[in-house]
């Protein structure tokens, strides 16, 4: 089978149809609504792309998200399967994963 025809095969059953070389996906629960997002990606990112941009609150209310994307700053920070403060860009997603991100509305 030549490269042509190859990357033209079916997804194998249970895997997502995507382009060749797509990391397949994983169901997060992001407060509360599940959300499909790659496998080979950071909590922060899946958030983000999901369109979380408060991941949590100052002491004063004001939304606060990522800065660094290296753990650094530690604006982050969300509750991952009921553990808080764990920092969104250093945690690898995995299915059935649960994440909170404290930042409701004041």
């Amino acid at each position: 089978m030549s490269e042509r025809s190859e990357a033209r095969r079916p997804a194998p059953t249970g895997a997502p149809a995507g382009p060749p070389g797509a990391a397949p996906t994983v169901a997060i629960e992001v407060d509360g609504e599940i959300v499909r997002v790659a496998s080979d990606i950071t909590v922060a990112a899946a958030l983000l792309l999901a369109g979380t941009t408060a991941f949590r609150r100052s002491v004063d209310g004001a939304p606060r998200g990522p800065i660094c994307g290296m753990g650094t700053c530690y604006e982050c920070r969300v509750t991952i399967d009921g553990l808080a403060h764990r920092r969104a860009c250093l945690v690898p997603v995995r299915d059935g994963m649960k994440i909170s991100t404290a930042a409701p509305e004041p």
